[in-house]
């Protein structure tokens, strides 16, 4: 009798050992296992041996939990009817529902899920051994549930997709950001990586408008005053129409130019001097973009539209920025874009991108239709709206400021406390 009983306790502690290993094999850090794996830890190597083969290790845990607890179930009641007649039934399943309940269950869960890396490590050799061991009856049980479940159309997938798992990687990142106050600036950019095969050159280009561009029709000594006035060091060349670049004159070849007929600035030829002017579709992602400088050993490229219209420029420096944020340098004009208010409104100017303000403000606008605010607020009202006239949609005031020809140049944002999700784009 009291050899029964041992053997019921032991049972018992087999049972806290399959569920606590359950709950630590599926809730162990994967990116932790897989650092300690790459350090050479044979533990952590066993443990995504058993996670690769999750299947496998879950029909094994669910056959020996089960296995176990029928088993002490039985022994229990074999003593309870020794000891207290038929009455004995009631007793053992009341004693061993609460066994089996707190302390196969409840207790190694709680534990497991509060130290799951270190469970995880510590079960794994035991978990392996046992998983071979079993393997002829696990293989078994998957062959008729997987044909159970062929029967009525239902598909196993083993492996999460690209989508899911960036979704994955992303929720990762954000989670690791809420427990670190550290983190939110490299949260940012981590987001901001994934991005770049999403966002195309056209979302984050300088557009023609605001481009500095000589006119080669222009006599040469006035050309190179333009030049060293300018605070880049690229300067893109066009022959009578801005359309027809012609190509892209580097500061420092003109300098050099200018050393070299320091006497007859006029006899240097430009085009000579200049780099052909290397042209991109508009749709590119950044991460295509990027991928691109790297090979052509360049970071200056005109952007250009299904029709070969010139739409802008894009460089380097600004995919480096849409990563780490605004870099600034001694040449570079400050900008004058985002005005902060008293009363928390933001004046902004209409070409600022709804990129920029969601990375400085923490806001969620959309940006699938349109790259820069002033785009984002004519895209909502449907219509060229007056200086004065005021929007609300996406849970902020938007109130058009300044407006000239059919563009609008600055407006003012006040996030709102209480307005409607979605886009209603009403007019107040």
């Amino acid at each position: 009798m009291i050899l029964t009983v041992v053997l019921i306790i032991f049972l018992l502690c087999c049972s806290a050992f399959f569920a606590g290993t359950e709950t630590a094999l599926t809730a162990a850090s994967r990116p932790r296992m897989h650092a300690l794996a790459q350090q050479g830890k044979r533990r952590a190597t066993l443990v995504n041996d058993l996670r690769a083969h999750m299947e496998q290790v879950i029909a094994a845990l669910l056959l020996g939990n089960n296995l176990v607890n029928i088993t002490s179930s039985a022994l229990a009641t074999s003593v309870m009817i020794a000891w207290f007649g038929p009455t004995g039934i009631v007793y053992a399943t009341a004693v061993m529902t609460v066994l089996v309940v707190i302390l196969g269950e409840v207790l190694p869960k709680t534990y497991a899920i509060n130290n799951a890396d270190r469970t995880a490590l510590a079960v794994a050799p035991l978990m392996r051994v046992f998983t071979w061991t079993v393997w002829p009856l696990t293989r078994a049980m998957q062959i008729v549930v997987r044909s159970m479940l062929r029967l009525v159309g239902i598909r196993i997938v083993t492996e999460l997709g690209s989508d899911k798992a960036e979704e994955e990687l992303r929720g990762a990142i954000d989670l690791h950001a809420e427990t670190a106050v550290e983190l939110p600036e490299a949260s940012a950019m981590l987001h901001s990586i994934l991005d770049l095969s999403q966002v195309t050159v056209a979302d984050i280009m300088v557009h023609r408008q605001n481009v500095a561009m000589i006119d080669l029709n222009q006599p040469t000594d006035r050309i190179v005053d333009e030049v060293l006035n300018s605070p880049y060091t690229r300067v893109p060349l066009f022959k009578e129409d801005v359309d027809n670049v012609v190509g892209i004159l580097h500061a420092k070849a003109l300098l050099r130019a200018v050393r070299a007929n320091p006497s007859d600035v006029a006899r240097i030829d430009l085009v000579e001097i200049a780099v052909k002017p290397w042209f991109v579709p508009d749709t590119t992602s950044l991460l295509a973009q990027l991928e691109a400088f790297r090979e052509r050993r360049e970071h200056f490229a005109l952007v250009v539209d299904e029709y070969g219209a010139l739409m802008g420029i894009v460089t380097l420096e600004d995919i480096l920025e849409e990563i780490v944020g605004q870099i600034e340098d001694e040449h570079d004009i400050k900008p004058s874009g985002l005005r902060l208010a008293a009363d928390g409104s933001i004046e902004v100017d209409g070409q600022v991108t709804i990129r920029d303000l969601n990375r400085e403000f923490g806001w969620k606008l959309p940006d699938e239709h349109a790259s820069t605010i002033a785009g984002l607020v004519l895209y909502e009202a449907r219509r060229i709206p007056e200086a004065g006239q005021v929007f609300v949609f996406y849970d902020f005031r938007f109130e058009v400021l300044e407006r000239q020809r059919n563009q609008i140049k600055r407006l003012r944002i006040t996030p709102l406390a209480t307005a409607p999700a979605a886009s209603t784009a009403a007019t107040l």
